[in-house]
């Protein structure tokens, strides 16, 4: 008995206790929570490097202007969206008034928003007559780095955490009611870091790509496959060891999280695929240009921008 006890102590000495409030700022009751703050810094960098991708290619200010709304309002209106469609369909049509009232409590899914994305990308491409995979490449840069900071906003939460370990950097979820009713007194994995390192391992590759390879104005559409495998593949698997989001994924062969992936991860395959087969554009002097001439990758037309 006094061995189970020892072994139960120090256990608990190898695993860390998290007890973290989420809550960055109170003002006239409203919260303000880190969670919210991530994503308002995911979008900010989002729009600061998509602004120096615009610089870099001699691409009018104008450009990097619209895709913040564009990029801003998809990102939302589909992260929202997705996690009413894809995990509380039959509450929210009960009381569809609620995705707008109930924002607040809670509610965006990962998948959402990157369709929202892609639908907001094609708008932005379509107004300021870019070729659509143009966009996609550059855009999947910020999101790796985006990525990891919405999950580091979970872990503010204390929320989407992995199963039971016996790892040294378990986790105790001490805020979590989850946590407390289905695995206290054990340290479950914290997934949030996992997704995070591994995103921010996708940003630092598609960086390496993108300013020292020139590959998303060489070989257009690669730098989006790879992102999409970056991304979507270690959610697939780090799915595993996560506790699941929603009842019904219980008896579920695989969650939902690794349904919405399967799409992207075979569209990133494709793109890679189509990519490498078409012959690489070759390369120029530099990319600091008067003149930016970007080519659609149909082959159909071609739109120039000239600096003023």
């Amino acid at each position: 008995m006094q061995s189970a006890d020892k072994h139960v102590r120090m256990m608990h000495l190898l695993t860390i206790t998290w007890d973290f409030d989420p809550v960055f700022l109170r003002i006239f009751g409203l919260d303000i929570r880190y969670y919210g703050l991530m994503w308002m810094l995911a979008i900010l960098i989002g729009a600061i490097f998509f602004d120096r991708f615009c610089k870099r290619e001699g691409l009018p200010p104008k450009v990097a202007d619209s895709i913040f709304w564009y990029g801003t309002v998809a990102t939302i209106v589909g992260a929202r969206l997705g996690h009413c469609l894809f995990y509380d369909t039959m509450d929210y049509l009960r009381e569809p008034w609620t995705i707008i009232t109930g924002f607040r409590d809670g509610g965006l899914a990962s998948h959402g928003a990157a369709i929202g994305l892609l639908i907001g990308l094609w708008l932005f491409s379509r107004k300021n007559k870019l070729p659509y995979i143009w966009s996609l490449d550059r855009i999947m840069i910020p999101v790796g780095i985006g990525g990891a900071l919405v999950r580091l906003g979970n872990l503010f939460n204390s929320e989407i955490f992995g199963t039971a370990t016996a790892l040294p950097w378990g986790f105790e979820f001490v805020r979590s009611n989850k946590w407390r009713y289905e695995f206290a007194p054990a340290a479950v994995h914290p997934t949030q870091i996992y997704e995070a390192l591994c995103y921010l391992a996708t940003f630092g590759l598609l960086c390496w790509l993108y300013y020292k390879k020139d590959t998303a104005r060489r070989r257009p559409g690669i730098l989006f496959g790879v992102g999409l495998i970056g991304v979507f593949l270690t959610r697939f698997f780090i799915e595993f060891i996560k506790t699941e989001q929603e009842a019904f994924e219980k008896d579920m062969l695989l969650d939902m999280g690794q349904w919405l992936s399967i799409p992207f991860i075979v569209l990133g395959v494709c793109m890679i695929r189509r990519g490498l087969k078409r012959p690489a554009v070759a390369a120029n002097a530099s990319p600091q240009r008067k003149a930016a001439e970007v080519v659609n990758v149909s082959g159909r037309r071609k739109t120039k921008y000239s600096k003023r």
